[in-house]
């Protein structure tokens, strides 16, 4: 990820004042931006707020001790190095610190050398870890190819095979499973061919009423059906010079399927209540998520159609074929995301990187994208640890329980971990419920769903 070129941030815990003063003037000098807090409790009521690169914490105050302190930091943000202070230093405190994941430990009064050196590492750290994110976010960008982001060979076989028929070929059939980037590589296919500079027109051939879809494809004339107040002109018209990219197209009714094949094979068109055809000029890219084969030898979907648009057929693999692209595509995701929710998400840590190489994704690349939309949400540190990531891929309990059974333990955590992404996704959106849900990946209805179950406040 790009550098947030910010001072590295420290606060420093301590139930004395004067250590307070001399540690923040020291620690300034050596650029930082420190925050000082008086006691445990009031420095973890801060955390999330505060979110430090490193801790400065007294091991031997009151209430709330050192080493519950140390333990609440880094089990809420791993990469905070936590240095504990202490008058009675002590091999067995050394040992106690570092078991419990302190930097170190400095003895008071202090040897300002040995804090220097301490804190300049921490400096140090906080500056290596950036210069990292950002180069694997540049990497990315070097194996992106018009949106899409890939280094694996079948990637780069997939972008050379775009270079090739782009120039020439006038109808295309990609296929793929769902999430795995058909439309971006239809735009591709337009962008570097002779057609770039006409309209893209894009149609999902599953989200049209099937009674509506001859006026969609071909427009229809005024009168020729009841609603048709005015004359329309059809998609195919609409993008005469240009591209026409028809998505889903396994969903077309087969009944217009005729109709369609014609328009690709002759440039004609006839709109609904006219006998007149119209001649437009038209490069046909269509997109499936299941093979055509089968439907075609079934008779559920014309063979003449199917070999007619699969001329030049593209595959896109699945992501689980293609693992190697996991890291690139989630750099680019996490730089993405936390730039448009305006938060200071850099990366992902070792532990959430292995989750993410590791999981199915059924949804593909759409599947990764939206985890890790959800996990930047609910992060509240600089990476992405694996418990942002598991919460995020979490699987939501059943809506609606089997009467009379108790809610098992696990259905409660689940609950309490979705109230809480729900609440945070409500907060972000300052309770736009559309945008809530789009960022949580579900439907409004689903989200509706779920504040009635959890019994949140619409």
């Amino acid at each position: 990820m790009a550098s947030t070129n910010t001072s590295p941030r420290l606060l420093v815990v301590d139930d004395e004042p004067p250590v307070l003063r001399v540690v923040k003037r020291f620690a300034s000098e050596l650029g930082f931006e420190v925050l000082c807090r008086n006691n445990g409790h009031e420095a973890l009521a801060s955390l999330a707020e505060v979110k430090p690169d490193a801790a400065l914490v007294d091991l031997g105050m009151a209430g709330l001790s050192g080493l519950d302190v140390l333990r609440a930091i880094r089990a809420a943000d791993p990469e905070c190095q936590v240095i504990l202070m202490t008058a009675n230093a002590s091999v067995d405190t050394a040992i106690e610190a570092v078991k419990n994941g302190a930097l170190d430990y400095l003895s008071k009064p202090f040897d300002f050398e040995r804090m220097r050196e301490l804190l300049v590492t921490v400096r140090e750290r906080k500056a290596r870890r950036e210069r990292l994110m950002q180069v694997d976010a540049e990497v990315a960008r070097q194996f992106e190819f018009h949106g899409m982001i890939g280094r694996s060979p079948t990637m780069q076989e997939l972008f050379d095979l775009i270079r090739r028929m782009a120039p020439h070929a006038r109808t295309i059939l990609i296929t793929g499973e769902t999430g795995t980037g058909k439309e971006l590589a239809a735009k591709a296919l337009h962008t570097m061919g002779p057609r770039r500079d006409r309209r893209f027109v894009t149609v999902n051939c599953s989200a049209v009423v099937e009674t509506l879809f001859e006026s969609e494809l071909f427009g229809h004339m005024r009168g020729s059906f009841t609603g048709a107040t005015e004359t329309k002109v059809g998609l195919f018209e609409h993008a005469n010079g240009g591209t026409l990219f028809l998505d889903e197209v396994g969903e077309l009714p087969l009944a217009l399927q005729a109709k369609l094949l014609r328009a690709v094979e002759h440039g004609e068109v006839q709109r609904v209540g006219s006998l007149e055809t119209r001649r437009v000029d038209v490069r046909v890219i269509a997109a499936t998520n299941r093979d055509l084969r089968p439907s075609a030898d079934a008779g559920r979907f014309r063979s003449d159609l199917y070999y007619r648009l699969a001329i030049i057929e593209i595959r896109l693999a699945p992501l689980r074929e293609r693992r190697e692209d996991i890291p690139y595509l989630t750099a680019s995701f996490v730089q993405e995301v936390a730039a448009r929710l305006k938060r200071p998400i850099t990366g992902v840590t070792p532990a959430a990187e292995r989750l993410l190489q590791q999981a199915s994704w059924p949804g593909n690349i759409r599947e990764l994208r939206n985890i890790v939309e959800r996990a930047c949400l609910l992060s509240e540190g600089r990476l992405l640890t694996d418990r942002d990531v598991t919460t995020a891929m979490a699987t939501p309990p059943p809506l609606t329980p089997v009467a009379g059974q108790p809610t098992p333990p696990e259905s409660r955590l689940l609950s309490t971990a979705q109230r809480d992404q729900i609440a945070r996704a409500l907060a972000e959106t300052r309770g736009n419920k559309a945008e809530a849900a789009r960022l949580l990946g579900m439907s409004r209805r689903s989200l509706y769903r779920w504040l009635d179950r959890l019994q949140i406040d619409r």
